[in-house]
């Protein structure tokens, strides 16, 4: 009963303290999404959380979006920080390989090498990923790098945003996802099939940046501090990342 009760007192207390206003990459979602509860009682503070592309986000930002703490790829942080949107001591979170999505119950394609993922993708009638996603770049530079770039594009579906990326895979409307292993992982009717081989792979990493208007500041370091601690780094294994 104590247990309990302590658990509710905290609860009520990280309520009743103002919120830490975050804006995050999609790829840190399902990371954070699991983590935020035990976030919210190891800090004392709620988190309003929005997530998105780093593109969308970025412009969010660029238009004065008030946050406290940002979670985006280390570039997008970089450049965050040399505009003096953010802190310059910025702090290294996670970093994610690029996965192959499958619909959920499909048979799982071969791509145990670079002339498995070759064949895989040529096969496909069609392949979805986001536009706007931080890994398009390396889809890409990956199709170069086989020599089919040309080859995919009539079949290469571009959709806003990863999840709609998974959604046209789980409606049947692609064969595979091309994006973030954990933009793929626990999304409902999509499975992943496995990482790229590590000759083709590519990992993006993902930084935090504390706002430099922001009035939450001890907060905001505070829920960077969990995010790096021992306590969160299983969570990220589980969610196909690896935590930095």
């Amino acid at each position: 009963m104590k247990k309990l009760c302590s658990l509710a007192l905290l609860a009520f207390t990280a309520q009743a303290q103002p919120s830490v206003q975050v804006l995050a990459s999609n790829g840190m979602r399902a990371v954070i999404q699991e983590l935020k509860p035990q976030c919210e009682r190891s800090i004392g503070h709620p988190l309003s959380i929005q997530f998105g592309s780093t593109t969308d986000l970025m412009k969010k930002i660029d238009s004065g979006e008030p946050f406290d703490l940002v979670i985006l790829t280390k570039e997008a942080i970089d450049q965050l920080a040399k505009g003096g949107k953010i802190s310059s001591n910025t702090t290294a979170i996670a970093r994610c390989g690029v996965g192959v999505g499958i619909r959920s119950g499909a048979p799982k394609p071969d791509i145990g090498s670079p002339d498995a993922v070759k064949t895989t993708l040529l096969k496909a009638k069609s392949v979805a990923y986001a536009e706007d996603g931080a890994s398009r770049v390396f889809v890409e530079e990956m199709e170069r790098k086989l020599g089919i770039a040309e080859q995919m594009k009539p079949k290469t579906m571009l959709t806003h945003g990863s999840g709609a990326a998974d959604a046209a895979v789980a409606e049947g409307k692609a064969d595979i996802v091309l994006t973030l292993g954990s933009e793929i992982l626990g999304v409902h009717g999509v499975e992943l099939a496995g990482p790229l081989p590590a000759s083709l792979e590519n990992y993006v990493n993902f930084a935090a940046g504390i706002s430099r208007m922001t009035q939450n500041s001890d907060a905001a370091k505070a829920m960077v501090q969990f995010l790096t601690s021992p306590a969160a780094a299983p969570v990220y294994k589980v969610k196909g990342m690896e935590a930095r």
